[in-house]
């Protein structure tokens, strides 16, 4: 069988859309000699990148495609399903909502079988915690976009159980159709893992992600004042993302609250950055409103570092009883979880060690392996 992946969706700024594919990508590789799979690239930097992650040179089933155009050009809605057909490709996986719609025809017997993963449905269920994203702005059209992925789609992934559940009420498909929908959790990667702690100096939260509202950093801001108030310890907070003009809320609560000379403001952080940017962090925080999946809490407990996080969406199904969970919108409850942690070593150690098997039940390979039984799924239909 051969299978396409479109390998569009890696970009330069690492998402949790790109760790998603990049990962993927690599597992299959590692593990599926049988099929043959060709990979489609837009961006001569990332297609090298990833040959280089993936270790692609050694694997003769893996070959990649160079496109001329985005995931998001009208150029593909016409150019791509000529393409898959006359590449003889089986089963198409986009890893993200957006497909080549005419290439996917529920009456052609003889059609590419379709394969989407939807992380989730923020925009559609939320639209006032994206509210100056793309998406959000052109909500009719996403709509119909993700309706229409949704439709002619063989297999739908979604990385939670609380996505999958989302996207079967949000589409009212069908219970004979809701198999059709499945729930494969992301896993972290084998770069994670924990590092001698040095003692002494300021305690260190960490939040890693984007400024977008449903994150909730401006409320993070407020729960970081009340922290402050209750340890006697200095206490830093260290913030990890690209700063989003479009949401400068955090950084304005940070000055109204006068907590700037605390707080710093690392920026987009990858790699080795963001591995020691875990280990060096007492406490990673996570306050959001709603998460697909939440990669963020695994790759902290992954490093060894406790974790107090959101209550709501997926989270406590990633996280299970391996962290403490407060409401995000409760600001003194979050921060008495957090000083918990910070004032009893318990408490932490506890946290620690529960967070290092949580993670571990979660692997690119486990995803692999069922991403690929959905391939065989769509093809079999």
């Amino acid at each position: 069988m051969k299978i396409g992946i479109d390998a569009r969706w890696i970009f330069p700024e690492t998402s949790g859309i790109t760790t998603y594919t990049r990962e993927l990508i690599r597992e299959l590789a590692r593990r599926d000699t049988r099929n043959e799979y060709v990979l489609f690239f837009n961006n001569a930097g990332m297609e090298e990148v990833t040959r280089r992650y993936a270790e692609l040179s050694m694997r003769p089933n893996f070959r990649t495609h160079r496109l001329s155009y985005g995931v998001f050009s009208p150029r593909g809605q016409v150019h791509l399903p000529f393409l898959l057909r006359a590449l003889d490709i089986r089963v198409f996986h986009s890893p993200n909502y957006m497909i080549p719609f005419l290439a996917f025809s529920r009456g052609d017997r003889g059609r590419v079988r379709c394969v989407v993963t939807i992380h989730d449905l923020i925009p559609l269920l939320f639209p006032e915690f994206t509210p100056k994203a793309r998406k959000t702005r052109c909500l009719p059209l996403f709509r119909r976009i993700m309706k229409e992925s949704v439709a002619r789609a063989d297999a739908v992934l979604t990385v939670s159980e609380w996505s999958r559940k989302d996207v079967v009420k949000e589409f009212r498909i069908s219970e004979l159709h809701a198999a059709d929908v499945i729930a494969i959790p992301n896993g972290v990667s084998e770069d994670y893992k924990p590092a001698d702690r040095r003692g002494g100096g300021a305690k260190t939260l960490l939040y890693v992600g984007r400024f977008d509202p449903y994150k909730n950093l401006a409320g993070l801001m407020e729960i970081f004042a009340r922290v402050r108030a209750a340890c006697p310890d200095e206490v830093r907070l260290r913030v990890v993302g690209a700063p989003d003009a479009r949401y400068p809320e955090a950084m304005q609560k940070a000055r109204e609250l006068a907590l700037e000379p605390w707080i710093t403001w690392s920026g987009y952080c990858a790699g080795a950055d963001l591995v020691r940017a875990y280990q060096e962090a007492d406490v990673f925080v996570l306050p959001s409103r709603y998460e697909g999946f939440g990669l963020t809490v695994l790759e902290a407990m992954a490093c060894g570092t406790p974790v107090v996080c959101s209550n709501r969406s997926s989270l406590p199904e990633v996280a299970g009883d391996a962290a403490r969970m407060a409401d995000p919108d409760d600001s003194d409850g979050f921060a008495r979880a957090i000083a918990e942690v910070l004032k009893d070593g318990r408490v932490a150690a506890e946290l620690r060690d529960k967070g290092l098997r949580q993670a571990a039940k979660f692997t690119w390979a486990r995803t692999a392996e069922l991403t690929l039984e959905a391939y065989e799924q769509a093809a079999a239909r």
